[in-house]
């Protein structure tokens, strides 16, 4: 059974999200917040497997809930999900920076909404569809910056491909053929690459791949 709280300011989406949940034979909605202080609280008293958590609310928004859950090892199983109404912006970069596993736009289908839960807790990060690539298409340039930045000189040549794959929105199989490789050594690549970095999921890595210049950020004129 998967275990998820729900943390929005919002009643209704609340409701709504419950009632989808609920529906479901392998999804527990084991508690519910209107604000990150109460969904600090709530996590840590039942630790689920799934925090789903709006971005913006009052007296604790969902970045500092978030960074406050993975600073926190007793909740290292706690995989937080970040809800938005905006798509992708610099708040859930700093999201993902924080700690978070990935991020939904409110208005996701019912079934990649599901999906993306069972997904997250698996541990997973929510780094493929649609919402992703819009991530990759603002923040990314291409070709791959392939000099090691901070922090990547403990990996290995093909680690540090593998990584930049990652950063690049592409899943494991698609990892695979790109090195010519299995998705199982790519999947072994990737796990390496997340124990020497110390990055809590796949989000992590990107955000690290962005910091080290792995890949390099678009400029802000870019992203007008």
């Amino acid at each position: 059974m998967i275990r998820v709280l729900l943390v929005d300011d919002q009643p209704l989406l609340r409701s709504g999200f419950r009632a989808l949940l609920d529906l479901e034979g392998d999804i527990e909605v084991v508690a519910e917040a209107g604000d990150g202080m109460e969904g600090l609280a709530l996590v840590r008293e039942h630790r689920p497997d799934v925090a789903l958590i709006d971005i913006r609310m009052p007296i604790v928004d969902g970045i500092e809930a978030t960074r406050r859950i993975a600073a926190d090892p007793a909740l290292a199983g706690v995989h937080v999900v970040i809800l938005t109404n905006y798509g992708f912006d610099e708040y859930v970069f700093n999201a993902l920076r924080a700690g978070a596993a990935g991020f939904l736009v409110k208005d996701i289908l019912p079934e990649d909404f599901l999906h993306a839960v069972r997904v997250a807790a698996r541990g997973d990060a929510l780094l493929a569809p649609s919402i992703t690539r819009k991530l990759i298409d603002r923040y990314v340039t291409q070709p791959l910056n392939t000099g090691t930045g901070t922090g990547l000189e403990e990996l290995t040549n093909r680690e540090r491909e593998a990584v930049a794959l990652v950063a690049q929105g592409l899943s494991n199989d698609q990892i695979a053929d790109r090195m010519a490789i299995s998705p199982m050594t790519a999947k072994t690549h990737i796990n390496r690459a997340m124990a020497k970095l110390h990055a809590r999921d796949r989000a992590q890595l990107v955000v690290l791949a962005y910091e080290s210049g792995l890949v390099v950020p678009r400029s802000s004129s870019d992203l007008r």
